[in-house]
C-alpha cells in the first residue's frame, strides 16, 4: 500500500495537531477557524490525496490509505504523535488512523461525521460519482451549497459561501470519484470501540449530511468520547461557526 506524500501547510508553534478537512475541499477549509484557535500549537493542514496540492493519484481509493498517507506525513516531518482533527471525509480518515495507527494519535476530534451510512450509503455514493463524471463538482454545487451551510449562514454570507465553493469546484473529478469510493465502504461502527483515544464528537444541530445521530453513534461506539453539538451549524461547522468550532477543539485538546 503506497502512501501519497501530501501537501501541507504547518503554522505555528507547539504540540503538532494534524487537520483533515472535508471532500472536495482542501486545507484552506480550516483557515477561518484558525483566526480563532490561537497560539501554542503547531498546526498541520493537510490536502488529502485527490485534493488541494497533493497528488491524485488512480482510484479507487480507501480510507486506510488515506490515513496510511497521513502517517507518513508525520514521518516527513518527524513528528512521531499527534492530536488528530477531522471533518466529514476527514474524520473518517481519522477514525482509520485511530485505528490503524494507534501509536500515532493522541487525542482524535471527529466533527460532522459518521461511522457508517448503512445500506444506502453505497448507492448514494455511487450516484455521486455517475454526477461528478458526467458534470464535474458544478453538478454537485446546489446540493453541496444547501448541505454544507445553514440557510442563516447563506442568506447573511453569501460572500463567504462563494470563496468556500471556489476549492470545492476546483477540486479534481478523480480525486473526487477516488473518494466516494472511500466513502461508499464506510463501516466502522463495529471497530470503534478499539478507538481508545480520547475523543471528542462535534455535530452540527442543522447538518443534514451527518446528523446528530450519527454523532451519537460514534459517542456510543467509542469508550473515551463525548459529544458536543454547535447550534445553528450545518455541515461545514468549522467554516460557518469558527470561534466556536475552535473554542471546543483548544479546550479539548488542552484539557
Amino acid at each position: 500500500m503506497n502512501a501519497v506524500a501530501l501537501h501541507a501547510e504547518v503554522r505555528g508553534n507547539g504540540p503538532p495537531v494534524l487537520f483533515a478537512h472535508a471532500i472536495a475541499y482542501d486545507h484552506r477549509m480550516w483557515l477561518p477557524m484558525l483566526e480563532h484557535f490561537g497560539s501554542g500549537r503547531r498546526a498541520i493542514l493537510a490536502d488529502l490525496r485527490g485534493h488541494g496540492r497533493s497528488a491524485v493519484p488512480p482510484g479507487p481509493y480507501s480510507l486506510q490509505q488515506m490515513a496510511g498517507d497521513c502517517a507518513a506525513l508525520l514521518d516527513h516531518l518527524r513528528i512521531e504523535r499527534a492530536d488528530f482533527v477531522g471533518l466529514s471525509l476527514g474524520g473518517m480518515v481519522g477514525q482509520a488512523f485511530a485505528l490503524h495507527h494507534p501509536d500515532r494519535v493522541n487525542r482524535l476530534v471527529l466533527s460532522n461525521t459518521s461511522s457508517s451510512y448503512g445500506s444506502a450509503g453505497r448507492e448514494m455514493w455511487e450516484a455521486r460519482k455517475k454526477l461528478v463524471r458526467e458534470g464535474g463538482l458544478a453538478a454537485l454545487h446546489d446540493m453541496a451549497v444547501s448541505r454544507n451551510f445553514s440557510e442563516a449562514f447563506r442568506r447573511e454570507h453569501p460572500e463567504s459561501v462563494a470563496e468556500a465553493m471556489k476549492p470545492f469546484l476546483a477540486s479534481p473529478v478523480e480525486g473526487y470519484v477516488g473518494c466516494c469510493d472511500a466513502i461508499a465502504a464506510l463501516d466502522f461502527t463495529g471497530a470503534l470501540p478499539r478507538i481508545f483515544a480520547e475523543t471528542l464528537v462535534i455535530a452540527g444541530s442543522l447538518d443534514p449530511g451527518t446528523p446528530v445521530a450519527m454523532s451519537e453513534t460514534l459517542v456510543r461506539g467509542i469508550p473515551k468520547s463525548r459529544l458536543a453539538v454547535i447550534e445553528g451549524a450545518a455541515h461545514l461547522s468549522a467554516y460557518e461557526k469558527p470561534a466556536e468550532f475552535a473554542r471546543l477543539v483548544r479546550g479539548f485538546l488542552q484539557a
